[in-house]
């Protein structure tokens, strides 16, 4: 049994998987998840896990090259917008919300959390560790 670190067996999987800039979407429980991501839900309530959860799991766990997030969420979601610019040392990259789901098809994963506030989604962009 695995004694620390992410326990869930398909986001390790996922991570284990990936190659530099592939992209894992982490996902408030109302964002629509496209056909072709491999769809892991999280969900158990409204509000848990929480997106912040899951997001500081992941970050501690994979090389994150760079985020995306939609620009609606600085105005309409300024806790989680702060979250993100604090628990990430680089830019945030903004794109409209059309243009987020849009880029949810190319991801390897959409994690959905049971987080029901606007806008608490974000793309991690696999880095490398060397």
């Amino acid at each position: 049994m695995k004694k620390n670190g992410i326990l869930n067996s398909h986001i390790a999987k996922v991570l284990a998987d990936l190659g530099h800039t592939d992209t894992i979407v982490i996902a408030d429980c109302g964002l629509p998840i496209p056909e072709g991501p491999v769809k892991i839900d999280l969900a158990l309530s409204i509000g848990t896990p929480s997106f912040q959860e899951v997001t500081s799991l992941l970050l501690e766990e994979m090389a994150v090259e760079h985020i995306t997030i939609a620009s609606e969420i600085k105005q309409a979601n300024e806790r989680d917008h702060l979250f993100l610019k604090k628990a990430f040392s680089h830019p945030l990259n903004e794109v409209d919300h059309e243009t987020f789901k849009d880029m949810t098809k190319q991801a390897k994963a959409v994690i959905r959390t049971g987080e029901a506030t606007p806008y608490a989604n974000c793309i991690l962009h696999a880095g490398v560790i060397f």
